[in-house]
């Protein structure tokens, strides 16, 4: 099986691939601070997130991942910092980081640990491959890896959900099946909601 060190040496992985849209269509309404990317690989969100004024901890358990989202980073005028762990295993701190995004990585075992991460108020990004009846190809040859219908969002019913999608698109020529959800750290029966992407305050 060939490593993720290996697929990014290589560039079987796109190096400088664009932010996750949803992400980068409701980073205006995001809180301002310190954001974690969980499994970044070469830094599609990371880097975003520091050129949007976040200060950037990555974690990856790619040494050459990491190194290409610091380039990126660095080429950008920006920085952030890189932490070679394994997502899975990685020590999640309490009530840290106003903004954490996951793409295209799937833990619900440490699900809770990283909503613990978050502080009061404070927003958590994940998308991922979703199982699907449509011909896909993109993600995982199997649904093993790939969530159920309303599985992230039964997941993520303890935050207040203010974005969830689930949807097919045309990635390079290819199809995907994605899912993906924007939750905040709040609790109550009366908050605050953001607009609509795109539509103004």
């Amino acid at each position: 099986m060939v490593s993720w060190d290996e697929r990014f040496r290589t560039g079987e992985y796109p190096t400088e691939p664009e932010p996750a849209a949803l992400l980068a269509e409701n980073i205006d309404w995001f809180p301002d601070g310190r954001a974690l990317d969980v499994a970044a690989g070469t830094g599609r969100n990371a880097v975003f997130l520091a050129e949007s004024g976040y200060q950037v901890d990555a974690i990856d358990q790619s040494r050459a991942g990491l190194r290409i989202a610091r380039e990126n980073a660095f080429e950008r005028g920006t920085s952030i910092n890189g932490i070679q762990a394994d997502a899975h295993e990685f020590e999640y701190p309490t009530e840290r980081y106003d903004v954490i995004s996951i793409s295209f990585f799937r833990t619900l075992d440490r699900l809770g640990d990283i909503k613990e991460a978050l502080k009061p108020g404070g927003v958590l990004y994940y998308q991922h491959h979703l199982r699907t009846t449509d011909a896909v190809e993109i993600g995982p040859s199997t649904d093993r890896y790939r969530f159920q219908a309303n599985e992230m969002l039964h997941a993520c019913l303890d935050l207040t959900v203010l974005r969830y999608q689930e949807f097919t698109e045309d990635v390079d020529g290819r199809t995907a099946a994605n899912v993906a959800i924007i939750a905040r750290n709040t609790r109550g029966p009366r908050q605050s909601y953001p607009p609509l992407a795109g539509r103004g305050s």
